[in-house]
């Protein structure tokens, strides 16, 4: 029975069938080439409109575009959270934010983030225990180096990038990670802006390709690109200063946070912030024509997203882009604009071309990997496979009841999205008992109207389902000092 045969065959044997075969034989063992290779790109802080396929017209993304086109968009897709940490979180693990241990960007000094803990199974360790070779190459953000949270501590095998997404704020550092190693680059000693940091990590990206391809290999590639600083190689800049007009950005060009977090001035923030985006696509693209080169394209699905909504930093300009598209919001919301996500997957021969608006979030994609490599769903996770969608299936899709999030900064806010119904209320921190603000996505995608007035029942409906999806967490108390404040 060939690879397609088996994905689309109606009968649940099929998803059992590596069990079957391999759950008695060591991890090298299980290695087939019917087990799809996976690579999952993270775009940072990509807006749903910053894309060819969802309206942009300023900024070129012909290789993503091509993804689109020929794969599988998803027209309903939510990222883990708002901001970078807690959506990579959920993501890893399965857990909306009211259950992830992570639930907001709280720092460790001097390099690092509040880790995940041990007690979590990640994505990665999953994809370990069907065999697979397991890579992550960009920006980490879920644990300081040597920490429980550490790449390496939680299923990676092959980890380089930043560690610290802070130090990610900065494209020329002065170091990166390659598992526990911290790789010094010269070149970038002091002001030198010697060696782009993405190109390094796109090279070991394509490296762990080529040395993995007679494997199956989990390749997560969470790019730091748009993320602020707003900044690009000369050559990619020359295409771009000088089509806009720009307003200079002053930034941090020298002291104590050069390169350690501050982003640093740009002339042209406009033209950086195309060029950026255009490299990002351009990796992507040499990403495909490196598996094509391979012979592995065919048994690869890739899944193209972003980690939240568009930002507004380092002389960002979003609304001249229109990089939210459609929504309110932008990056910290849980209005559309910071949650509602581009998601594209891809794999030539199984997934058909075409749209869904099937609704689904970051912690889908946990269940949806146990499912395709054949292994038991874990229980106590909140996603929900996709994989009946991805193979055109839609009568056997199961459905959220609805999608939660929370995010502790800014006051603290919650959000709930059940059918076409939207709930937000903010300043949890700062008020007993916030107002919430209820809109009808399907009349309303911009969030417009607020409905609560007129809907008193759905309102309590949406309070209650707040109030039930939400856990303590230990990073509450780290954060207990500054919830008051931000």
């Amino acid at each position: 029975m060939d690879k397609i045969t088996q994905l689309t065959a109606q009968s649940l044997p099929f998803f059992l069938l590596p069990l079957v075969f391999f759950g008695c034989t060591a991890p090298e063992e299980k290695r087939s080439s019917d087990l799809p290779n996976v690579v999952y790109i993270l775009a940072d802080d990509l807006g749903y409109g910053d894309l060819g396929f969802n309206g942009q017209e300023i900024i070129s993304t012909p290789n993503i575009d091509k993804l689109a086109r020929e794969g599988l968009v998803f027209t309903q897709h939510y990222s883990g959270s708002t901001v970078c940490a807690p959506s990579r979180s959920s993501l890893v693990t399965g857990l909306h934010t009211g259950r992830a241990p992570v639930r907001g960007n709280y720092e460790i000094q001097p390099e690092g983030q509040y880790p995940l803990p041990d007690s979590v199974t990640t994505i990665f360790q999953l994809m370990k225990q069907a065999g697979y070779a397991t890579g992550a190459f960009g920006k980490w953000g879920l644990g300081y180096p040597g920490s429980e949270g550490d790449p390496n501590n939680q299923g990676v095998d092959v980890f380089y990038g930043y560690n610290c997404q802070r130090m990610g704020h900065n494209y020329y550092p002065y170091h990166l990670w390659h598992n526990q190693d911290s790789v010094v680059i010269p070149e970038n000693d002091g002001k030198n802006l010697g060696v782009f940091g993405p190109d390094l990590i796109h090279r070991q990206t394509l490296k762990f390709i080529e040395d993995h391809k007679a494997q199956p290999f989990f390749l997560y590639i969470p790019s730091i690109i748009p993320h602020a600083e707003l900044i690009a190689p000369e050559a990619l800049m020359a295409k771009h200063v000088g089509r806009f007009e720009e307003t200079p950005w002053r930034g941090v060009d020298d002291g104590p946070t050069y390169k350690m977090g501050g982003y640093m001035s740009q002339e042209t923030p406009r033209a950086a912030f195309v060029a950026m985006v255009e490299l990002l696509d351009q990796q992507v693209g040499e990403i495909v024509n490196h598996l094509v080169a391979l012979g592995i394209r065919d048994n690869t699905l890739i899944i193209f997203t972003s980690d939240n909504g568009t930002h507004r930093e380092g002389g960002a300009d979003p609304d001249f882009f229109n990089s939210n598209g459609p929504w309110r919001g932008y990056k910290r919301d849980l209005y559309e604009g910071g949650i509602h996500v581009p998601m594209i997957a891809n794999w030539p021969q199984v997934i058909s071309a075409g749209t869904t608006n099937h609704l689904s979030a970051f912690w889908d994609i946990f269940p949806t990997m146990a499912e395709i490599t054949g292994q038991e769903v874990p229980k106590d996770i909140d996603g929900i496979s996709v994989l009946p969608t991805l193979l055109g299936k839609q009568a056997d899709q199961k459905k959220h009841d609805y999608l939660y999030w929370e995010f502790i900064e800014q006051g603290g806010k919650q959000a709930i999205r059940k059918g076409d119904w939207k709930a937000i209320r903010m300043n949890l921190n700062k008020v007993a008992d916030p107002p919430i603000e209820l809109y009808n996505l399907a009349d309303d995608p911009g969030e417009e109207n607020d409905l609560a007035s007129q809907h008193p029942a759905r309102v309590k409906d949406m309070k209650k389902l707040m109030e039930n999806s939400r856990i303590p967490n230990p990073i509450f108390k780290l954060y207990a000092s500054e919830l008051s404040s931000n």
